[in-house]
């Protein structure tokens, strides 16, 4: 038996995302945190995938994963994101700025894309930024993005 939380404490969605052991370390970062992850196809890769399963083979029965066609789809499944939060080294707000509430879906784009600007330009001040010192860098690894803003948003929730 899998154990799920009925109403897990936030939901991370990954839109396309590209790099099986990224998928599997973020999947195990939810298992760790009883958060909910949702997978918008297409995917660059194949869930069995031994990549993505090697980054936590016994951590994938406790993982509450679900797979959607479309973002939009996916948001609807996820509450119809009314509390989407979309995550962009394009956005000009810290993810510090924001005030996360219990079910808040965290959004993040493919490892070498990103979502897409119309996207980020529609959504305004829910388009969110993890602030960097300079310009030496120009992205995080989308694990660690995905746990940087996970843990904060977990933080101010009230959920750990």
């Amino acid at each position: 038996m899998t154990p799920v939380w009925p109403d897990p404490p936030l939901q991370v969605v990954l839109v396309e995302p590209e790099i099986p052991p990224n998928t599997g370390n973020i999947a195990r970062t939810c298992a760790a945190t009883g958060t909910r992850l949702h997978l918008v196809h297409p995917l660059g890769f194949d869930i069995s995938d031994t990549q993505v399963r090697r980054a936590g083979p016994d951590y994938w029965p406790h993982v509450d994963l679900h797979e959607h066609d479309s973002l939009e789809q996916c948001l609807d499944a996820a509450g119809g994101g009314q509390r989407a939060w979309y995550l962009s080294k394009k956005a000009e707000r810290s993810l510090y700025d924001a005030r996360f509430q219990p079910g808040d879906s965290l959004v993040f784009g493919p490892e070498t894309r990103g979502l897409p600007e119309p996207l980020l330009e529609k959504v305004g001040a829910k388009a969110l930024r993890i602030p960097m010192q300079g310009d030496a860098v120009r992205s995080l690894n989308l694990g660690n993005a995905v746990a940087v803003t996970l843990y904060e948003a977990l933080r101010q929730t009230g959920s750990f």
